[in-house]
Parts: C-alpha cells; sequence; structure tokens
C-alpha cells in the first residue's frame, strides 16, 4: 500500500483498471464476527435488531457485545448476549472488564454468564470509568489487569476467551515490545484468541502478526475492522485508542460532510480493499466493528465474498 495515495491507487482493485480482485463468492471460507453494543433506547433496540437480522445470514462465527466504562452497561449487555445466542442460534460472547469492580463481583458475573450458557468472554482490562483517555488504575480488590482476568475466568470455567490486540500498540504501553509482552501474558494465561484495535494500515497488522508470532503468541489474531461511517467521529475515537489515521483517508473524505452516500461507498471500498490485502496474506478471519449498524458491514462482507448461503446451502 502507498502511503502517499493509499488503498485506491492500484489498478487491481474496484476502482482500478485491471480485473476487479473482489471474489463472486469467497473462494475459500472467511470466517467473520461482529461486535455490537447494548441498546440505550427503544429507537436503538429496534436499530440493533434490525441489524442482527441482517446480518445473521452471513452465518458469522460469533457476536460480541462490549461492556460500558465501569460497568455501566452489565445487564444491558448480559440481556443482549443472552437474547442473541437464543434467538439466533449463534454464539454469542461478553465483554468483561477489570474496571469498578472486586475480583468476586466479577466472578459473580462470569458465573451468571456460564450459568446462562455462554462459553465465550471477551476478557478487557478496560477503560476508567471517565472513558477512553483518562488515567487507569486497578480497582481495589479487582483485577489488576486483562491477563489476570483470563486466569480467573479459567478457574471459573474453560471459557473460550479472547483478548485485545494493537497493532499500533495500547496508549498506555511505553513502546511496542511491551505491549507485546503483555498480550504473550494474557495467551499465557489461557486466552484463544486475539482480537485487534482497528487500523487502516493492512501493514501494520502484519508487522504485528509476525512480532507476535516471534514472541510466541500462537493463537489466531483477528483484525478488528471498522468501517468509517463517520469520518470526524472516527479521527476522534482513533485518537483516544491510539490508531493513526493515514494522511491519503483524510483525503478521501475531504469535502463529503454532507454527502452520505458517496461516504458510504468509498468507506465500502477503503475497508474492501483492506480486508482483500490482508486475507492475500493468509487472513481468513474478521471482527467488524458495527457500531449497531448492517449496510456498510454487509457490503464489504459481499465484496469479500461472505454472503448468504444458496438454497440453504453452505457457503
Amino acid at each position: 500500500m502507498s502511503p502517499d495515495t493509499g488503498p485506491l491507487s492500484t489498478g487491481s482493485g474496484p476502482l482500478g483498471t485491471g480485473t476487479s480482485e473482489f471474489p463472486a463468492r469467497a473462494p475459500q471460507r472467511l470466517r467473520v464476527s461482529f461486535e455490537f453494543s447494548p441498546p440505550k433506547t427503544d429507537v436503538a433496540e429496534r436499530t440493533l435488531w434490525e441489524t442482527v437480522t441482517r446480518l445473521t445470514p452471513l452465518q458469522p462465527t460469533f457476536f460480541s457485545v462490549t461492556y460500558g466504562a465501569g460497568g455501566s452497561t452489565r445487564q444491558r449487555t448480559h440481556e443482549t448476549v443472552a437474547r442473541l445466542k437464543s434467538e439466533t442460534g449463534i454464539d454469542a460472547a461478553a465483554h468483561l472488564t477489570c474496571v469498578g469492580a472486586t475480583q468476586g463481583e466479577i466472578d459473580e458475573v462470569a458465573r451468571a454468564y456460564w450459568d446462562a450458557g455462554i462459553r465465550h468472554i471477551v476478557a478487557l482490562r478496560g477503560d476508567p470509568p471517565s472513558g477512553m483517555g483518562g488515567k487507569y488504575s486497578p480497582h481495589p480488590g479487582g483485577y489488576e489487569n486483562a491477563a489476570a482476568l483470563v486466569a480467573g475466568l479459567k478457574k471459573i470455567g474453560n471459557f473460550q476467551i479472547s483478548v485485545a490486540g494493537y497493532p499500533e500498540k495500547h496508549p498506555d504501553s511505553p513502546d511496542a515490545q511491551a505491549d507485546l509482552e503483555n498480550l504473550k501474558r494474557k495467551v499465557d494465561a489461557g486466552a484463544d484468541r486475539c482480537i485487534t484495535q482497528f487500523f487502516f494500515d493492512a501493514d501494520d497488522f502484519l508487522r504485528f502478526r509476525d512480532r507476535a508470532a516471534a514472541a510466541g503468541v500462537h493463537v489466531p489474531i483477528v483484525p478488528g475492522i471498522m468501517p468509517v461511517s463517520n469520518f470526524q467521529g472516527i479521527t476522534k475515537i482513533a485518537g483516544l485508542c491510539g490508531s493513526k489515521v493515514p494522511a491519503w483517508l483524510a483525503e478521501l473524505f475531504d469535502g463529503l460532510d454532507a454527502d452520505v452516500e458517496t461516504r458510504r461507498m468509498i468507506a465500502a471500498t477503503v475497508a474492501g480493499d483492506l480486508c482483500r490485502r490482508l486475507r492475500d496474506e493468509g487472513v481468513d478471519q474478521f471482527h467488524f466493528y458495527t457500531l449497531n449498524r448492517a449496510d456498510l458491514t454487509f457490503a464489504i462482507c459481499h465484496l469479500l465474498g461472505v454472503r448468504p448461503p444458496r438454497n440453504g446451502a453452505p457457503k
């Protein structure tokens, strides 16, 4: 990928002059998963379930549901995860953090998930109650970090556990090596999968994957994909979580603040091209941060050849 012109500069992509590299259907089984947030209002709840209905036919490996700062959405997360699994039959993963609770309180939440038949947890340190960008400190009597949380969860039950990884390092890490060592501790504690923070440069992910393997991290590393539905909003989030926004991406969205349809077409193409590049490098799993909206994620999956089965047959 050219740092100057970005992913759309090649002649082989959908906007290039050569043959499109987007398949009619995925040549091999690409696995996808989708992240949602628990709804806060009746309108948001309707939107979420419309999104679930739209994405379920893509047969994702799992859905995941976020957990608000300081556990502020604990009950809504539980209800959403339980309903997802019950109504779709697809594995549903609950996010669980170390923030704002003692080990005993977090263990109680985990046991409630186990008793409800939820066997997949996304174990995170979590953001401080003040939100992203605030200073984190362990809760008195709580789990110190995500590695400790993973170890604690494994004592409760044989959960499948996903953890976070950071191709451009976590903002609180002093350097990339310390960040990688933290990921290794989470995996050594029992994590089964790493889902990355979103990024826009495929090379950042590929370098991270290679460095992780060299450090002895031998679990799947799944790229987190964030479709750019609102460029200004993504820029703000990226600044807080340590993801860089390339100049070429800003240029693509320049002047489109009032042009929703063009933004959406560009967003789908950019993310689709990123996923295609990763697929060509051997990546066969993608985790989408949907923001509870289906259209962009569905379009990107379609570009990758991940589509609903025909006549009930597997893809």
